[in-house]
């Protein structure tokens, strides 16, 4: 079996934030097959849909890493059940599903990560959150091979689920949506897409999206907000000035080191002023520089 993979791949355009630099091994298994010989065959791969959501060391990766976009599967089962695959797009799943007279996934429209990662975080938006339509999930790890966990099993909280607390690798999930009428769907989907254009940096500006989660009961961007981050930046990162819970790299030219300072600074603004320690969404990939090491050990950085 023949899986594509590319040496000493400069992942820099594949990020959101256009931020990177040289990775040893990048894998593109197409199947479960694929997928498991990779898995085997590289000691301590590390799994991602499409660094969507992750910040990679401008000094780059020496290990390998899967990435999940060939696995973009996707099919229609009986009544209003459908199986997508890890790789699947969140917008297209959205589409998909919006031609198929359900609803469910119209806050997926705007996302630019793919459905493993989705699940993963327990992606929301709108009012809506990807684990209220799961019915299963198909999952991996290097004991148990492909398994099965039920939505409940899953443990699905606030950007959260069991994936993050254990090395499980979302393969798909099945799902059960509603049925609803494709305008109606489509009027909730452009609400959606007017809302992030208006409260959130288009992704022509390189960022990440949220960088902290919200605490329970309170609010990341107005913590952020009060103690001035909108006027914060490092390097050639910033805060975006229209919400202050976004990184932007504004003219392409920051590094992961940037971005990293920039948290911190925020992260210790909130701490210092409310005792609030914020939790990051954003990943982090590298193995190189020290002190990017070292600030992802202060943030608690994944």
């Amino acid at each position: 079996m023949h899986v594509e993979v590319k040496e000493n791949f400069d992942v820099t355009n594949l990020t959101s934030f256009k931020i990177g630099g040289k990775v040893g091994k990048v894998y593109y298994p197409t199947s479960v097959d694929e997928f498991d010989e990779v898995i085997f065959s590289e000691k301590d791969v590390k799994v991602f849909g499409n660094l969507s959501n992750t910040l990679v060391s401008s000094d780059g990766y020496d290990g390998a890493i899967i990435l999940t976009s060939n696995m973009d599967y996707l099919w229609l089962e009986e009544n209003n059940h459908f199986f997508a695959a890890a790789g699947y797009k969140g917008p297209k799943l959205a589409q998909f599903a919006k031609a198929a007279g359900y609803s469910g996934f119209e806050f997926m429209i705007g996302f630019p990560g793919s459905l493993g990662g989705n699940i993963c975080m327990n992606a929301s938006a709108h009012g809506q959150c990807i684990s209220d339509k799961v019915v299963s999930v198909t999952c991996y790890s290097k004991d148990r091979g492909v398994f099965e966990l039920s939505k409940d099993e899953m443990e699905f909280g606030y950007r959260s689920s069991i994936c993050q607390r254990e090395d499980i690798f979302v393969i798909g999930a099945e799902f059960e949506l509603e049925e609803k009428d494709a305008d109606l769907i489509q009027k909730q989907m452009d609400e959606n897409l007017a809302f992030r254009k208006a409260h959130q940096p288009s992704l022509a500006i390189p960022n990440c999206g949220s960088v902290f989660r919200n605490p329970e009961n309170n609010s990341a961007g107005k913590l952020l907000d009060e103690i001035g981050a909108k006027d914060f930046s490092v390097g050639g990162a910033k805060v975006w000035e229209n919400h202050a819970n976004f990184i932007v790299n504004e003219n392409k030219n920051a590094s992961s080191l940037d971005v990293l300072e920039l948290m911190y600074k925020m992260y210790s603004g909130v701490k210092e002023k409310y005792g609030i320690e914020l939790k990051p969404e954003v990943k982090y990939l590298g193995n190189k520089n020290k002190r990017e090491v070292e600030l992802c050990r202060i943030l608690n950085i994944k």
